[in-house]
């Protein structure tokens, strides 16, 4: 295993393996960044250290030293998006099941304690946006709620130590 392969595992841990759930649209989005990275992304490093050994010695050019580690950081995205995308599984809205909250779901639930309906859109962590609704299958909503069907109660443990209490209403 190289020293690059190690830093990788450390750096993503074995989320590297896991099923990433993404829509048609998200893998087609990676896949295009997949191929500017691997391209353009590439061919704009090799230039930049180009330009940099050509300050003359390398053993104290901070130039040189940031177009590196700039090069390693392209790298693991690029290994990173490989993984992902090696480990997509693609959410097709129309297969949901919908007698159950599954990666893919609408679910609209009571919040009791605030006495308000709620909205979620369950997805994969690559495509999760709290601010519009959509979360993560991995946060503790999303995980919580997987599983469960119409007019169940499900308690949920909070980040904060909070517990919040929700009440499954509507399954899309």
């Amino acid at each position: 295993m190289s020293s690059l392969s190690i830093a990788l595992f450390f750096y993503f841990g074995d989320t590297m393996e896991n099923e990433t759930f993404l829509t048609e649209e998200a893998y087609k989005q990676l896949q295009d960044k997949l191929a500017f990275l691997k391209c353009e992304g590439r061919i704009d490093i090799a230039n930049k250290i180009k330009v940099a050994r050509s300050f003359g010695d390398i053993s104290e050019n901070s130039e040189y030293d940031a177009a590196r580690e700039e090069e390693a950081q392209l790298e693991m995205e690029i290994t990173q998006i490989e993984n992902t995308l090696r480990n997509a599984k693609i959410i097709d809205d129309d297969q949901v099941d919908s007698s159950k909250v599954t990666v893919g779901s609408t679910v609209t639930a009571y919040d009791s304690k605030y006495k308000e309906e709620l909205t979620f859109k369950i997805m994969g962590s690559f495509e999760s946006d709290p601010t519009k609704g959509i979360i993560s299958n991995e946060s503790p909503i999303g995980k919580a709620l997987l599983g469960h069907k119409v007019n169940d109660h499900v308690e949920i443990n909070l980040p904060n130590g909070q517990v919040m209490k929700l009440k499954v209403l509507a399954i899309k």
